[in-house]
């Protein structure tokens, strides 16, 4: 059983180790959204590195917006945000579209924004209809949704020509291996960043089996500024809207099952208010997102599954973890680095 950790008894040193370990948590499906969606629309390198770079810095205001929250706005539960999957491939089938191209995709999740926006206190009036087996089936389908990208990344990553290489599939059976004993038998602060513990010795173990590159990191500026409308100023498209706003609708019903969930584990109840705080959060983060040329976010589960694990239920260690995840989003050299390391270049894998 893990220790407890609340906002009474988190040492601020604590506070920093926690919040690495939300970040490193959300990290793989933060980044693997802009590296799919990029290969899939043919975009350079420094253009997929710079969507990596908007979407850590958006992921880390979204995050701040629904943890710390403004009136009426944002949940204020220990929530990470991040790129969801349900629109990957609505932006792909726009972005492919030769009437309608990327610049469509950022104007249709513009406009999405705005309508979760403005909808948020109508569907926030649904949650009579969802009782804890509505919910639970929620949760379970998308811890099983999950497992299949988990899966895929520790086989090696999408499209890699090695993929199944028994190598990564060792070293990922490390890592789980090291999380679960640390878990389970060591108690007090290493207990609870066990999942911190085991990524980085599965990060040793990777170096040592030469899987670490540094090559063509130098290509890249350490330090650099997300712009807005990077890509140009956005197109809006009737049908792309339509489609972006019904992903939105999904994403609701996703992000419903997902705050009951963090509910359930900080001990409160999730009230039509609450949600449609955390609903707007959803819409504003989705909108920014727009802006900066990135995609649309939600609350992601893995996180909240390390809620449970670790037991700390303090929101300030997301919100401190959101600010490390801006502070990446300064830092386009990272993002040159998992680009590189994936061997991703246009819309190809080498």
């Amino acid at each position: 059983m893990t220790n407890t950790i609340t906002a009474n008894n988190l040492k601020p040193s604590s506070m920093i180790f926690l919040s690495i370990q939300h970040v490193l948590v959300m990290y793989a499906g933060a980044v693997s959204i802009p590296l799919i969606v990029g290969g899939a629309l043919g975009l350079s390198t420094a253009e997929i590195a710079f969507l990596i770079t908007a979407d850590l810095f958006v992921c880390g205001i979204a995050t701040l917006i629904q943890t710390i929250g403004f009136k009426n706005v944002g949940i204020r539960f220990p929530i990470m945000m991040g790129v969801t999957f349900t629109a990957v491939g609505p932006m792909i089938a726009i972005g492919t579209n030769p009437d309608m191209g990327l610049l469509s995709v950022f104007g249709a999740i513009i406009i999405a924004g705005i309508f979760g926006f403005l909808i948020s206190p109508f569907i926030g009036k649904l949650i009579r209809f969802f009782p804890p087996v509505v919910t639970g089936t929620q949760i379970l389908v998308i811890g099983l949704s999950l497992i299949g990208i988990a899966g895929t990344w520790s086989a090696g990553g999408y499209g890699v020509k090695d993929f199944g290489n028994p190598l990564y599939l060792s070293i990922a059976a490390c890592v789980l291996l090291s999380i679960i004993i640390i878990s389970r038998y060591v108690k007090g602060f290493l207990g609870n960043i066990s999942v911190l513990i085991g990524m980085g010795i599965g990060y040793i173990i990777a170096a040592f089996s030469g899987l670490i590159s540094l090559d063509k990191i130098d290509e890249s500026p350490w330090l650099g500024w997300v712009m807005p409308f990077h890509f140009g100023i956005p197109e809006f498209n009737f049908w792309a809207v339509l489609t972006m706003c019904v992903v939105m609708l999904v994403i609701f019903i996703e992000t419903a099952g997902m705050f009951m969930a963090v509910g359930e584990i900080v001990e409160e109840e999730v009230d039509q208010e609450k949600l449609t705080r955390g609903f707007r959060a959803d819409s504003l983060g989705t909108m920014i997102g727009g802006i900066f040329n990135i995609f649309p976010y939600t609350s992601y589960a893995q996180n909240i599954g390390l809620l449970a694990i670790t037991g700390v239920k303090n929101r300030s260690v997301c919100a401190l973890a959101g600010v490390f995840l801006i502070l990446l989003g300064l830092f386009p050299k990272i993002a040159y680095f998992v680009v590189n390391r994936t061997g991703f270049v246009g819309d190809f894998f080498i």
